[in-house]
């Protein structure tokens, strides 16, 4: 198991102390540190029992998560003209192409078998995304007939 170690800057900045200080704690053997080069590096066990408290997680330990929710969806449509067809792929292709920095991630495959007359969408996203692509769909395949 790897143990973390701090240097005298990052102990002085938690204790609130100067950087002298924490050096000169060291150097009276106050508190336990390993000389690295010219610099000193504390472990995080001799810290705390230095403070006698456990010593908060820094930036670099504080894993903060982002949740992620993708869909996968397969979108088959049968009884489909090839002009209608050609209409749902060319308005996802567009859409797809003018998203914006920060829009979640979609991949789309689109493929059409003339001889079932049948449009198979891949949609791959982000919930919101994903359910934009569901909307423009029906938009297309369920507006009336003339």
């Amino acid at each position: 198991m790897r143990q973390e170690l701090f240097t005298a800057d990052e102990v002085a900045e938690r204790l609130g102390l100067h950087v002298r200080t924490v050096r000169n704690y060291v150097r009276d053997g106050r508190l336990n540190a390993v000389r690295i080069g010219k610099q000193y590096r504390i472990a995080r066990a001799e810290l705390e029992s230095f403070t006698g408290q456990p010593a908060e997680p820094t930036v670099r330990e504080a894993v903060t998560r982002h949740r992620h929710v993708g869909v996968s969806s397969i979108v088959d449509i049968d009884a489909i003209s090839p002009e209608t067809a050609s209409r749902v792929s060319t308005l996802l292709t567009t859409a797809t192409a003018h998203r914006r920095e920060g829009d979640e991630q979609l991949h789309l495959e689109m493929i059409y078998d003339e001889q079932r007359a049948r449009l198979k969408i891949v949609v791959l996203g982000g919930l919101t995304t994903s359910a934009d692509i569901f909307g423009l769909i029906s938009a297309v395949i369920e507006e009336p007939q003339a």
